[in-house]
């Protein structure tokens, strides 16, 4: 879906393929016809976004081979979907039966990441309309914290210095696409006080993809969080629409309980807990609940669990939507666009408590388009026209 912000921007709403597990080109084409179609379908419009997932070897295979791209885009056209950004932060392999720490493998110290992402950008150059001014294409934020060290560091600036000459030349052909470093609880980046620290000055066309469940989780002010990476000269390319689990009082049994449904072996579900204005963290939500060194309850809890926007959780628990609205007003309020690709990214449906989860492929369809009128009426508030 496209819509109109009051200072004249062209803002793109999408939803993230990452949900589906499709690891070739079948299997995308798939998820376009059946789950893109079915969505666009669901909320009554003549076009959608999709947020296209590409696996490391798909991408490889499709810049090798632009006629697949062709392919591709003439798939998601007679769907009535487009596609103006990419997500490339998990590498492959994302719905394994264990994820957790291997999503961040490999790392901007690793070469393999580069070539992922350049294909992932070029990919996107041929795929995206003739009338989107620019693409995006997300990826991880730097690397895991550890290991990390000042000459890690060099390593990845080096690869992200030469990830810049090749956007640079697909600008130049008049295919912008930019790169998005994406704050994530627990890596080298991880708030947007990382980001303006390490990543004030990176070359040109590069900037950072704002996940609002990352940001909340974090217990980041939406408006202090943007004044820094303006001052820093960080461009926020691409917002992920997100929400993540909040806990009030964790001192409560039943929230406990309610918490302990949402532990599971797949992806990792950084938590933190906020007391005195401090934060402290565990790496997952078993260990902040029952480790060796469980966090102590003293303050509310944010769990880093992409949760379905307009049904976030159940009491005693609760989603942090209110927090996601308020980042929406500070990117898209009367002041101007300060973001123009914006991405519901719930990857999570499948390991959703039991309870929740969605039944069969239709129910999927409907929880993803439910998430996206959601956000569409957002946006409506916020002034925008849809186009």
């Amino acid at each position: 879906m496209r819509f109109r912000h009051p200072d004249g921007t062209v803002v793109h709403l999408a939803y993230c393929t990452n949900v589906h597990p499709a690891e070739d080109l079948d299997g995308v084409l798939r998820q376009i016809r059946v789950f893109g179609g079915g969505v666009r379908s669901a909320l009554g419009v003549d076009l959608l976004g999709l947020g296209l997932w590409l696996p490391a070897p798909l991408a490889r295979e499709l810049a090798a081979d632009l006629s697949l791209v062709d392919r591709l885009r003439k798939g998601l056209a007679e769907a009535g979907l487009e596609t103006v950004t990419l997500n490339a932060f998990p590498y492959s392999g994302f719905h394994e039966p264990v994820v957790k720490h291997a999503v961040y493998s490999p790392d901007w110290t690793d070469r393999a990441r580069l070539d992922y992402t350049v294909d992932c950008a070029r990919i996107l150059a041929r795929l995206m309309p003739d009338d989107a001014a620019r693409g995006s294409v997300s990826t991880l934020p730097l690397a895991w914290r550890e290991p990390w060290s000042p000459e890690r560091l060099v390593v990845a600036r080096g690869h992200l210095t030469e990830l810049s000459g090749v956007l640079a030349e697909l600008a130049d052909v008049g295919r912008p696409v930019r790169v998005a470093l994406e704050p994530e609880p627990g890596c080298v980046v991880e708030s947007t006080r990382d980001a303006a620290r390490l990543l004030a000055g990176s070359p040109a066309h590069l900037g950072v993809c704002l996940d609002t469940c990352h940001l909340a989780v974090g217990f980041e002010e939406p408006g202090a969080a943007l004044a820094r990476l303006a001052d820093a000269g960080l461009p926020v390319v691409k917002t992920q629409v997100s929400a993540a689990v909040e806990v009030p009082d964790p001192a409560d049994p039943r929230a406990r309980e309610a918490l302990t449904a949402f532990a599971e072996d797949r992806f990792l579900h950084q938590t933190r807990e906020l007391v005195g204005g401090r934060t402290r963290g565990r790496d997952d939500l078993p260990d902040a609940l029952s480790g060796p060194r469980p966090l102590r309850g003293h303050g509310p809890w944010r769990t880093h669990f992409h949760a379905p926007l307009h049904s976030p959780a159940n009491e005693p628990l609760r989603g942090t939507t209110d927090h996601l609205t308020d980042t929406l007003a500070h990117l898209l309020g009367p002041e101007g666009a300060r973001t123009d690709h914006v991405e519901v990214e719930t990857y999570t449906w499948t390991v959703l408590p039991e309870d929740r989860r969605p039944v069969g492929e239709d129910g999927l369809i409907e929880g993803i388009a439910a998430e996206l009128a959601w956000t569409r009426d957002r946006l409506v508030n916020l002034g925008l026209t849809a186009l």
